[in-house]
């Protein structure tokens, strides 16, 4: 069979293929799209969780009773995965159980770049990078084989550039035949392996430290690392994408190709680089292997500064090995040219706008998020003030109110997403009922995990299946945590909102109000787009400061004024609200 496939969906049919009977993962992009595929498969159980860290876990106990388990997560989520994962490193598993991250150069959709290379060396397990969408699917296989045969979890590291990018992928489509599939699994107890008290974890960490040498020396013969001959007064060590982009800009140099990136093979390394003229490392990121070439007394080329910012392209790649930098055609540069910018945008009709204006009406400032409303940073309303990682807006918001003077105080409030506050904000609201520490919350529930494609989660009722099942209350939740006042409230009504936020801030104590309004993505109700009346309209500009894409400000004898668009309106008459003129007024039906 032949299929053209992202390296995602390949991932997905290598899990398939390998026998996974369970995989588990909360989405993140360039991730998310393996799980989705996976719950397309018979046979497996597929579930989105709370965060990476329960996702892991859960993996663990089913890799413990002898399954196979795909864990999936990007590059930050392995963050949150850590703690589990370097104590997994000494118990090691029973069914094969691959993590896979996705690193995210570049930060096209992410908040950092980091390079997970180094969770392979601090966690002391094995790690494979694939170059392309064949090599997703066969090394997810290999990295089953692997886990099982040393008793450990395997890293499976991709990057947003494998994750979306579709190849030819062939493969015959039936799982393979083995433990993981077709047979009752069970659990046998072996405290010394899986529980990790000081007493067993010290003899663990011997075994780790055995298996490390143990994989180093298998690394030397292994092909998942592969010499490819040919002439050139230089040769390349490299892996993942980056060993497309030397292929394509220096087809004929030797190339040593790091499938396994994890230990590396020394000996393999030094015997390439005794046989070539200059030694080029070509990785993105962090100068990871060009360290350690380093550290095996190795002289690689020096690598300029600028190559730890960002995406590698063969123009960036040609630029480091001194060779001709490829052009492209005169036509394809002139389209790329004529393509116009698309800076992010909140949609017409979003929830979250009406939020934010009303934050920035009060003089408010918002410690924001990780997700799609974190989008409030960006002019007009340009109202979120901190963004680090996934939960810690009211963590930030508890520690501004501790020291910030009494007048500034009471102007801090935390905004959190639906999704990411069952990923990780409840901690951060028990944590300001329990020290006295106050705070508005606004938990901003559209009904889904927005920005990473509409993804469910405990408090959506649905599973990735599909399936019904128990929907968290928000509410319950922050009032079992202690919060007295909660309130949920609907972001388009602006003169309700604001009488909330001005009651619970005059309140001065832990306070949460939940804005649910589905995300429009999901409810695609419209109605008719407001009418304008460019006769009272007075060109004050404060429709435009909402921000929506809808709105266009188009000159009538010399002053803005605003047009809206009637395709993109969706008809939520926030506009109107905002209007004190009455020059935008809801048509009326629908």
């Amino acid at each position: 069979m032949r299929a053209l496939l992202s390296g995602n969906e390949a991932i997905a049919l290598g899990a398939y293929e390998a026998g996974v009977r369970v995989a588990t993962a909360y989405p993140g992009t360039p991730s998310t799209e393996i799980l989705e595929t996976v719950s397309t498969y018979d046979g497996i159980d597929a579930q989105w969780s709370p965060n990476e860290k329960v996702a892991l876990e859960v993996g663990m106990g089913a890799a413990f009773c002898g399954a196979r388990v795909l864990v999936c997560m990007k590059h930050v989520g392995l963050n949150v995965a850590a703690d589990p994962l370097m104590t997994l490193s000494y118990t090691g598993i029973r069914g094969g159980l691959v993590l896979v991250t996705a690193d995210d150069p570049g930060a096209h959709s992410s908040q950092n770049e980091q390079d997970n290379r180094h969770y392979a060396r601090l966690a002391k397990v094995p790690m494979l990078e694939p170059s392309d969408s064949q090599e997703a699917r066969d090394f997810t296989i290999r990295a089953f084989e692997l886990s099982e045969e040393w008793d450990t979890p395997v890293l499976l590291r991709i990057t947003t550039r494998i994750a979306h990018t579709k190849g030819v992928v062939v493969t015959d489509g039936e799982p393979v035949p083995g433990p993981a599939r077709g047979r009752d699994f069970h659990f046998e107890r072996e405290q010394p392996k899986l529980v990790m008290v000081p007493g067993y974890a010290r003899p663990r960490h011997a075994l780790v430290e055995e298996r490390m040498r143990g994989l180093a020396e298998w690394a030397e013969a292994t092909d998942l690392i592969r010499e490819e001959g040919g002439a050139a007064d230089f040769g390349v060590v490299t892996s993942g994408i980056c060993y497309q982009y030397v292929k394509e800009i220096a087809p004929d140099a030797p190339v040593l190709k790091l499938g396994l990136s994890w230990p590396l093979p020394a000996g393999r390394i030094a015997r390439f680089a005794s046989s070539v003229g200059k030694l080029y490392v070509v990785e993105e990121l962090d100068p990871f292997v060009t360290e350690c070439l380093k550290a095996m007394g190795l002289s690689p080329e020096p690598r300029d500064d600028s190559l730890l910012l960002g995406e590698l392209n063969p123009e960036r790649v040609a630029e480091q090995l001194g060779v001709p930098v490829p052009s492209a055609p005169a036509e394809v540069a002139e389209e790329a040219a004529s393509v116009p910018g698309r800076p992010p945008v909140m949609c017409p009709g979003c929830p979250h706008r009406g939020v934010y204006y009303e934050l920035k009406r009060l003089g408010l400032y918002a410690t924001g998020d990780i997700g799609c409303y974190t989008l409030g940073a960006l002019p007009p309303l340009s109202q979120v003030d901190t963004c680090v990682c996934m939960g810690a807006g009211i963590g930030h918001a508890l520690g501004m109110r501790k020291v910030l003077p009494p007048e500034q105080r009471r102007s801090v409030v935390a905004v959190i997403g639906d999704s990411t506050f069952v990923h990780s904000g409840i901690t951060g609201v028990i944590d300001g009922v329990y020290n006295g520490s106050g705070g508005l919350v606004l938990i901003l529930d559209n009904r889904t995990t927005a920005m990473t494609g509409l993804q469910d989660h405990p408090a959506t009722g649905t599973r990735l299946s599909g399936e019904d099942t128990h929907e968290l209350d928000l509410s319950e939740v922050v009032r079992a945590a202690g919060v007295r006042r909660v309130s949920t409230v609907d972001p388009y009504d602006l003169a309700a909102l604001r009488a909330q936020l001005e009651d619970d801030l005059a309140a001065d104590e832990p306070a949460v109000i939940i804005c649910r309004r589905e995300c429009r993505l999901i409810d695609r109700k419209r109605k008719a787009p407001p009418s304008v009346s460019l006769e009272l309209c007075r060109a004050c500009g404060m429709c435009a400061g909402l921000g929506c894409p809808a709105i266009t400000m188009t000159d009538f004898d010399g002053k803005a004024k605003p047009v809206i668009d009637p395709i993109l309106c969706i008809g939520c008459d926030v506009c109107c609200q905002v209007c004190q003129f009455d020059a935008i007024t809801p048509s009326e039906g629908d």
